[in-house]
């Protein structure tokens, strides 16, 4: 089968396009047939991965290998067709349209990869696919949804009038979570450049701040949840628009900056969380119903095919898409 394959750490130049065995599931798993995949900003982390991202990625358990890739397959997020089943699996037949996440394990970055039934915690997730969404659509969902539902259902407490700022409000997860805030009945600002000005209210934000004409801390406005997504803005500045007994929330950001947040959560009345995240079966199966009733929906950016899936690489890399770039493969003319 064609994989993208990267055995050193680098710009998108070390990813490789390979004939590789194809696997054989285990008697709890399944195989699945992939059509479409996304090249995410944690994709992007984890191929160029400075030692600084690899120390990060120990702390909160992942081992990505210290000195070369531990697993040289990357891609987490999959939509396919269920190949074949291991004699012990019982949830999925042959022909099962389905998407999800390997979560740790990744691996999708290929004609086809293997899931176990029932994931453990941090090891993927996998659930049948909506009917009225497409695999392209589909590949663009967990992600950024999984992340959002969890950090702000979960670890922010969500509340129906509450005051939340999305920073990073046109990227993968804030996009996700622009839609999933107006959901649980928030009042969404979002903060992005001019050119998603228009993207963001579209998907339901009150309020949309372009970071590059107006500095949303100086504006005098409080907030009950500060969701900052991409690690891009100053935490500091940030804290000081959140309220007092508010919940800050962040997705990513350096050593230091985690460093600081816990030492700011200790000595004070603001709750602060930070680092990665996982939903589980659950967590997806109700982002499924969400998207069959119409409540969100995906957004992508660019398609790319898997043999170029080092031009999608470059592109992620700039930092300016605006939600998912998602990966198509091909199996006999079929996408």
């Amino acid at each position: 089968m064609k994989a993208i394959v990267f055995t050193k750490y680098g710009p998108p130049d070390v990813l490789q396009l390979k004939e590789v065995e194809k696997p054989t599931p285990k008697d709890n798993e399944v195989l699945i047939k992939v059509y479409a995949t996304e090249v995410s900003s944690g994709d992007s982390r984890m191929r160029s991965s400075p030692a600084s991202t690899r120390f990060m990625a120990l702390l909160f358990g992942f081992n990505f290998g210290l000195m070369r890739p531990k697993n040289t397959i990357l891609g987490s997020e999959l939509a396919g067709e269920i190949e074949s089943v291991g004699k012990d699996v019982k949830l999925f037949k042959q022909g099962d349209q389905v998407f999800g996440s390997t979560g740790k394990n990744m691996g999708t970055n290929a004609g086809y990869v293997c899931m176990p039934e029932k994931p453990d915690e941090g090891e993927g997730v996998l659930v049948i696919k909506p009917a009225n969404i497409t695999y392209e659509e589909a590949a663009a969902i967990p992600f950024g949804a999984l992340t959002a539902l969890v950090f702000l259902r979960d670890r922010g407490n969500i509340q129906s009038g509450q005051k939340i700022l999305i920073y990073g409000a046109s990227g993968a997860v804030g996009t996700a979570a622009v839609q999933l805030a107006k959901y649980y009945g928030a009042e969404v600002t979002g903060v992005c450049s001019t050119t998603n000005l228009e993207l963001v209210k579209s998907l339901g934000a009150d309020k949309v701040i372009d970071y590059t004409k107006e500095d949303f801390t100086k504006s005098g406005q409080t907030y009950d949840v500060i969701y900052e997504t991409v690690g891009k803005s100053s935490f500091s500045r940030n804290l000081s628009s959140l309220k007092k007994e508010g919940i800050y929330l962040a997705g990513s950001g350096g050593l230091l900056q985690m460093v600081q947040m816990a030492w700011t959560s200790m000595i004070g009345s603001k709750k602060i969380v930070f680092g990665p995240e996982f939903g589980g079966k659950e967590d997806l199966i109700f982002i499924k119903e969400l998207i069959e009733a119409g409540k969100i929906k995906s957004v992508i950016d660019r398609r790319y095919p898997l043999e170029q899936i080092v031009e999608a690489h470059r592109y992620v890399d700039k930092g300016h898409k605006k939600g998912n770039v998602v990966i198509t493969v091909a199996h006999n003319n079929k996408t």
